[in-house]
């Protein structure tokens, strides 16, 4: 069987700062903006590619009934894969807007072998992973800022 990843769930609490972070920062493309900004939707997403979305939730969708932020640390990182240009781009761009590198670049291990990975965190403390593959392991290129 060949599965691929459909969507991811980020609990947030402020979505105006964070779809301005995965636009403009990792340039992905905004999806529902509108309708959510209308409450025709109930939270607006952004594309990582053609198969998979990353959904980001609004408070009153994660604390139901909490007073806590339940929810908010099950998520422990994600990674995306992306060729090398567009990860050099990424680098740059996280640099110039003085984004804290935490780790990298460090050599990981992933879905399609070994690849060289940076790690940094969004607004709302999310840490992300952002890797590109030598030419050699990649079997599918990812649409990430193209």
């Amino acid at each position: 069987m060949k599965l691929r990843m459909d969507h991811i769930v980020l609990n947030v609490e402020d979505e105006e700062k964070m779809m301005d972070f995965y636009s403009r920062i990792l340039l992905l493309v905004p999806e529902r903006l509108e309708e959510y900004r209308t409450a025709a939707v109930q939270f607006p997403s952004v594309r990582l590619n053609a198969d998979t979305i990353i959904d980001l939730f609004p408070k009153k969708l994660w604390q139901k009934g909490s007073a806590t932020k339940e929810g908010r640390t099950h998520l422990n990182h994600f990674c995306i894969s992306l060729d090398k240009e567009k990860w050099e781009d990424l680098f740059g761009r996280l640099k110039a807007q003085h984004i804290t590198i935490e780790e990298g670049p460090v050599p990981r291990w992933g879905a399609h072998g070994s690849g060289t990975s940076i790690y940094f965190r969004d607004p709302e403390e999310n840490l992300i992973e952002a890797r590109y593959y030598p030419e050699k392991n990649s079997s599918e290129k990812c649409l990430l800022g193209s």
